[in-house]
């Protein structure tokens, strides 16, 4: 898609939210052989500075830098080469369960996609290109506790990479508490923990069948999402 685009004008910047940096995000980059830059934020400044508070997001800046369209999801461009999650991902156990019910996700690809092209053709005139005044209206605010969350993670960020995960783990449970509707924050943390092997454990996410006592969190991907329902997990796209 950015190469398509990019003759237009438009250039497409990938930051990958990820504690543990480039040997979190490198084999997926390596994978993709971007075009455009691909950068890595160890300590989530971007869902600070932009009010990401899931992935994948998009943040629309237009060429003089300023924002047009806030923090919104963003589902990757349809693609028939996509394949499907569900229950025919053929994957048993927790992490199909994990597939199945993402499968269930609502994803606005199509209309965002549209808008999407019709801004990058049309710039300040596409109606998909917010004022300022409806930007800041639909930024998320940000009060006191809010901003002691995004503290916590940070410190949660950096203890963790010094070797500390068990005061890391403190951290990161208070970030969750003061901001709790961050997927971003929630899943970062799990994903440090562990409990499976192979390609898919940082995203197993969850308490082990052998231990589910040394869990250290309250919640789990699968639980929350069963809780809080895939239909809630991300906002729907807004024209």
């Amino acid at each position: 898609m950015r190469d398509e685009l990019h003759p237009q004008g438009f250039e497409l910047v990938t930051v990958g939210l990820d504690t543990l940096g480039a040997e979190g995000c490198r084999a997926f980059i390596e994978a993709a052989k971007p075009k455009h830059p691909s950068l890595v934020d160890r300590h989530h400044l971007l869902a600070r500075l932009f009010g990401v508070v899931n992935i994948p997001s998009s943040v629309w800046i237009d060429e003089s830098g300023t924002i047009v369209r806030p923090a919104e999801a963003a589902p990757a461009p349809p693609s028939d080469g996509m394949p499907k999650l569900g229950s025919g991902s053929g994957i048993p156990g927790r992490f199909g369960e994990m597939l199945q019910e993402a499968a269930k996700i609502p994803a606005d690809t199509d209309a965002y996609h549209l808008a999407l092209r019709d801004w990058v053709e049309k710039g300040a005139a596409s109606r998909f290109a917010l004022s300022p005044e409806e930007v800041i209206e639909r930024s998320r605010p940000r009060d006191a506790n809010v901003s002691l969350g995004h503290a916590h993670f940070e410190l949660a960020s950096h203890l963790e990479l010094e070797g500390h995960h068990e005061a890391a783990v403190r951290h990161f449970r208070e970030a969750h508490r003061l901001v709790p509707d961050s997927w971003s924050f929630r899943r970062q943390a799990w994903s440090l923990e562990g409990g499976a092997e192979g390609p898919f454990a940082r995203f197993w996410q969850g308490p082990s069948e052998e231990d589910p006592e040394a869990w250290p969190y309250e919640g789990d991907w699968l639980s929350d999402i069963r809780e809080e329902g895939p239909e809630n997990y991300a906002e729907r796209f807004e024209p």
